[in-house]
């Protein structure tokens, strides 16, 4: 166990860079025809070129390509226009041609950045190093036989960026964020589902310490295959505290990769890497340069869908949401993508939040369902809205006996359920000040007491009108007449 020395660690900066493998969701693979989709049966998306058959050639797919530049536009960085493809050269089980088709010299993109807001409400821009394209191995598995290590090469040439951020992180909560809104793009441009539990998002991050003031990096350690971004900032924490440790104690950082143990929430070394691997970088000999000319890269630009940091800005200014609001609506893409529908329907923004955050919310977390399984339509819910804008239901049985029943019967509007259930507010004037004054007759003590001061018995009143009316009131209006009524009794 590392001893969390406050005073020692307080003399040190942590420095932390992060690369992250998102993978990409496309139909086929990068460089092979073979499906690039996930949850098959061991080896059976493979196919001759993707195992690496002698005579076999890659042809490029051209989603990738579009992807990548869009993941370039959406960080701010600057689309490379001339790209070409290299083997990286390394020996491992999982990887059937003994070499990986990446990216050296000339990324798809260069530079860029993403902005979060820390938790102390300080705006922070990160700066992104490159992207790169490149194609996946395969995977080891050690844990499934006594005797051998089973190969599972359905992920081999599945499409991947490569985000390689600059050193540019100093503490967990920024990697954390980091990586959140990175996901978020991702999902917001359709590209990666970001799920990092399924692989289909993995973050390597390499971490070192220095002491505050200094400008020359640490041996950084390199933290691999980390699996949720809590994982993340947990690793984070404990190697700044463990290399703190090794200083203080007079030693030295060895430039090592690590493993980390999600149940102990420590590190391990799983290699040395005392300098850069030789990768023996070479331009990939069996597919061309790549040209993207002015107007294929306009092209893409004018096809991206609306980001986070547009919406959230929108949202405020032309909506007049909340900045909490905004974020909560904007942090999900699918929530997203039905509120911009719910709204084409409802001008009632306000309310439009306050359905999805609380009655929407309630009935998803209580089922363990995603925003994208609702049964409700935006146009149904925008409907709900409109009953209650107009007075025709109070929000209290729109959201306890008409929301459950439009969960049930998805062909129907809340209109039409509202009248089947005979729950529409009564236009009959008569009938509500019958209802209040057989409240009121009911507690003749209550209405001498309103009329001494005490005015907490309104509440009582409102109860036993509720009741009797059985719900098919408006709530505002009836106070509004009951208070005139106790005026004069």
């Amino acid at each position: 166990m590392i001893n969390n020395n406050t005073e020692a660690s307080g003399k040190y900066e942590l420095v932390v860079g992060l690369e992250v493998h998102a993978q990409l969701s496309t139909q086929s693979k990068i460089f092979a025809p073979d499906s690039a989709q996930f949850g098959a049966g061991p080896n059976e998306h493979i196919s001759m070129v993707s195992l690496g058959h002698p005579g076999t050639l890659p042809f490029l797919n051209k989603k990738v390509v579009e992807y990548a530049v869009k993941l370039g536009f959406a960080t701010h960085g600057l689309i490379n226009q001339y790209n070409n493809f290299a083997r990286k050269n390394y020996f491992y089980a999982d990887l059937p041609k003994g070499y990986q088709i990446s990216q050296d010299q000339l990324p798809i993109t260069k530079g860029g950045y993403i902005t979060v807001k820390l938790a102390d409400g300080n705006i922070k821009t990160l700066a992104i190093h490159h992207i790169h394209m490149e194609e996946d191995a395969g995977k080891s598995m050690h844990d499934q036989s006594d005797t051998y290590s089973l190969i599972d090469l359905n992920r081999a040439g599945v499409p991947l960026l490569e985000i390689v951020s600059e050193p540019d992180m100093h503490s967990a909560e920024e990697a954390g964020l980091y990586l959140t809104e990175m996901r978020k793009l991702v999902r917001y441009l359709g590209i990666c589902d970001g799920n990092m539990e399924e692989g289909s998002m993995r973050c390597d991050a390499n971490i070192s310490i220095r002491l505050k003031g200094a400008t020359t990096l640490g041996n950084r350690c390199e933290v691999k295959n980390l699996n949720s971004i809590r994982n993340v900032q947990r690793a984070i924490e404990h190697e700044f505290l463990r290399q703190v440790a090794i200083i203080e104690a007079g030693g030295h950082i060895d430039q090592n990769t690590l493993n980390f143990n999600a149940d102990t929430g420590e590190t391990s070394v799983l290699r040395s890497k005392e300098m850069a691997n030789d990768y023996r970088y070479f331009p990939e000999p069996d597919l061309q340069p790549l040209q993207l000319s002015d107007e294929y890269l306009e092209s893409i630009r004018q096809s991206m869908p609306a980001l986070p940091e547009e919406l959230y800005e929108k949202y405020i200014h032309q909506l007049g949401l909340s900045p909490y609001d905004a974020s909560v609506i904007t942090a999900d893409h699918e929530l997203v993508m039905y509120f911009e529908q719910l709204i084409a329907q409802t001008g009632n923004y306000k309310s439009a939040v306050h359905w999805l955050m609380g009655t929407v919310k309630s009935y998803l977390n209580e089922h363990h369902q995603t925003m994208d399984e609702l049964p409700l339509s935006p146009r149904q819910l925008a409907g709900l809205i409109q009953l209650v804008d107009t007075g025709k239901v109070n929000n209290t049985v729109a959201a306890h006996k008409i929301f459950p029943e439009l969960l049930k019967d998805t062909g129907k509007t809340a209109e039409q359920i509202a009248g089947e259930l005979n729950l529409l507010i009564s236009e009959d004037g008569n009938e509500l000040d019958g209802f209040i004054q057989e409240a009121l007759n009911k507690y003749p003590d209550k209405v001498v007491e309103y009329q001494k001061g005490k005015k907490g018995v309104l509440g009582l009143f409102m109860g036993e009108i509720m009741k009797r009316s059985k719900g098919k009131i408006d709530p505002q209006k009836t106070n509004q007449l009951l208070i005139k009524a106790l005026q004069y009794k």
